[in-house]
């Protein structure tokens, strides 16, 4: 196996099979030039990405984020899928290890970021949230710098989008969101402020909705008592999540649940709250 580019001293790519493969170890291209052998006592992993431009993307990336960082992004994505069984786009690559380079260059500096939607992927996506919070322990460990809790949030969502790669399914997505956007808008007669982190959480949760639905994994908690509630306390929004029910069940044969009407009618009591004290 011989080099075909020095990416930096501790990644190279070659070429093996006719097929271009990114190759991490520490000190593995130090004083090395194209056409060398490889010495393969310092491989430590090789990177088979099948997307030639998902590949370019990688071996750009890799030439300013440090070692340790790939290590604990591969560490995070090989867990998922050899415990959890996680069937993730090559893409995962680039963009969980860009977004955890850049929270730690924040978190340097004193600039972590709050995750508004922590509660709803925590509730949600409970499995994604676990992988979330032992990649903290995963990056303190092998980088050396513990991030906040938040984050844990982030790369859960990471995960959720290298599952949710589909061009089609990412069209049907986005189809069934702005769908039910639109029989909230037209229930409550009213536009909504777009900018508003309130809104930003609605669109997400009508995301993660509509994923569930797609894949057919429907959110049952038995939150009976709460969910009587919040019926009898927001019955406007209850009603609209009945019309948003009826349209499920006619376009996509699928049956909402009890909890997720739940937290649809708590995400709309919140969006219609905002915006009348917007108003006033």
């Amino acid at each position: 196996m011989k080099i075909n580019k020095i990416i930096n001293n501790n990644v190279i790519s070659v070429t093996q099979n006719k097929q271009e493969r990114v190759v991490m170890g520490k000190g593995i291209g130090f004083q090395k030039h194209e056409g060398d052998i490889v010495e393969e006592s310092k491989i430590e992993k090789i990177f088979d990405l099948s997307n030639q431009e998902i590949s370019d993307r990688f071996k750009t990336l890799l030439i300013e984020v440090p070692i340790e960082i790939v290590k604990a992004v591969e560490k995070i994505i090989e867990v998922s899928k050899i415990e959890y069984n996680k069937q993730l786009s090559d893409m995962i690559y680039v963009a969980l290890t860009d977004h955890i380079n850049f929270a730690i260059e924040r978190q340097q500096e004193g600039m972590a970021i709050k995750n508004g939607l922590l509660w709803e992927i925590k509730k949600f996506y409970p499995t994604e949230y676990e992988i979330g919070i032992r990649a903290l322990d995963w990056i303190t460990d092998i980088v050396g710098i513990k991030l906040p809790i938040d984050e844990a949030g982030f790369i859960a969502i990471h995960l959720l989008n290298a599952e949710h790669n589909n061009v089609a399914d990412y069209n049907q997505v986005t189809e069934m969101v702005q769908n039910l956007l639109s029989l909230v808008k037209y229930h409550f007669r009213l536009d909504f402020d777009e900018e508003s982190l309130t809104y930003f959480r609605f669109i997400t949760h009508l995301k993660f909705l509509a994923q569930r639905i797609l894949a057919n994994k429907p959110l049952n908690t038995d939150e009976i008592e709460l969910y009587e509630i919040v019926k009898e306390k927001y019955g406007d929004a209850f009603k609209c999540v009945n019309k948003i029910a009826t349209f499920l069940l006619k376009k996509y044969q699928y049956e909402m649940t009890h909890d997720e009407a739940l937290y649809l009618t708590i995400h709309i009591q919140r969006l219609i709250s905002r915006n009348e004290s917007v108003d006033n």
